[in-house]
């Protein structure tokens, strides 16, 4: 201790005043935040700087910079795997409707370089501000060693809740049939309910498309070669990928439905934080704006 003090050019007394000396309060601050950044990290170690943010402010308010500043100094970053393969068939000769998504014609138009002709701009509009008000579907896969298993959702644009699912071995129309109806027993919608899909011959066919028309819902679907279109309703088989599935190995079908069933139920509606929701789960932010309608 002595050669150190030496070397420091300091005394030994000033030292152990130095070491004893208590934290300041931004340091005391600082070591609070970390107790939750490191606890809420443990718990959803997928989460991302603004949902790790989000969680601290509700107990310490602070700064976005100073969350990021104390997680890179303890090397605390999101846990994420990614893998993905699209599964969409469009090329069949049944019905389609249009994008009723998108914004109405604006008056920017420009010169297309290539054509040299004018081309009239559109825009997605994916900013819903009323549950079950827009719909949007989608069908995803993952392999276990009994072969595929396929997954279909029907997701709330507003809250970003997952309404309806359901899994199967196979791809075809009953899959998508059953999703939506979970969410019509769920939810109950309103007459005049968009539901926005891609062009798949699932939601096509004559039967889905019945389904609908009987309870009032109006179909939607993406143009020909423009998955943006659909972006919201893939996303969330991204999230369920890099977040969740990729990270197992499933020897039976029933061991991934189980899976999948509790990151929906369990995690993605009542636990992740949205960034379209204000930072708040589907089921809180759904919460929200029911009490702010009452």
């Amino acid at each position: 201790m002595e050669k150190m003090c030496e070397i420091l050019k300091v005394s030994r007394g000033g030292y152990y005043d130095w070491k004893n000396r208590p934290l300041s309060e931004r340091q005391q601050k600082d070591e609070k935040i970390l107790e939750i950044i490191r606890a809420t990290h443990k718990k959803h170690n997928m989460w991302g700087l603004d949902a790790i943010w989000a969680e601290v402010k509700e107990t310490i308010p602070c700064c976005r910079g100073r969350v990021h500043k104390l997680m890179k100094r303890e090397g605390i970053q999101s846990h994420r795997k990614a893998k993905w393969k699209q599964t969409t068939n469009s090329k069949h000769n049944l019905p389609i409707v249009q994008n009723l998504l998108l914004r109405e014609r604006t008056e920017e138009e420009r010169i297309d370089p290539k054509t040299g002709k004018r081309r009239l701009k559109y825009e997605q509009t994916f900013n819903i501000l009323t549950p079950n008000t827009v719909w949007v579907g989608d069908i995803t896969y993952n392999w276990t060693d009994e072969g595929w298993l396929y997954t279909a959702t029907v997701k709330d644009l507003c809250t970003k809740n997952v309404v309806g699912y359901a899994m199967g071995d196979r791809i075809d129309k009953s899959l998508v049939i059953r999703a939506l109806e979970m969410a019509i027993r769920r939810e109950k919608p309103p007459a005049g309910l968009i539901f926005h899909s891609d062009r798949g011959s699932q939601y096509c066919s004559n039967d889905y498309q019945n389904l609908l028309k009987k309870h009032g819902i109006i179909p939607s679907m993406s143009r020909k070669g423009n998955p943006y279109d659909n972006a919201v309703a893939e996303n969330f088989f991204s999230n369920l990928k890099c977040e969740c599935t990729n990270f197992y190995h499933f020897a039976t079908r029933k061991q991934a439905m189980q899976v999948i069933f509790e990151y929906i139920e369990i995690y993605y509606n009542r636990q992740r934080r949205h960034s379209g929701c204000g930072w708040l789960t589907p089921v809180n932010y759904k919460r929200m704006l029911s009490a702010k309608s009452a």
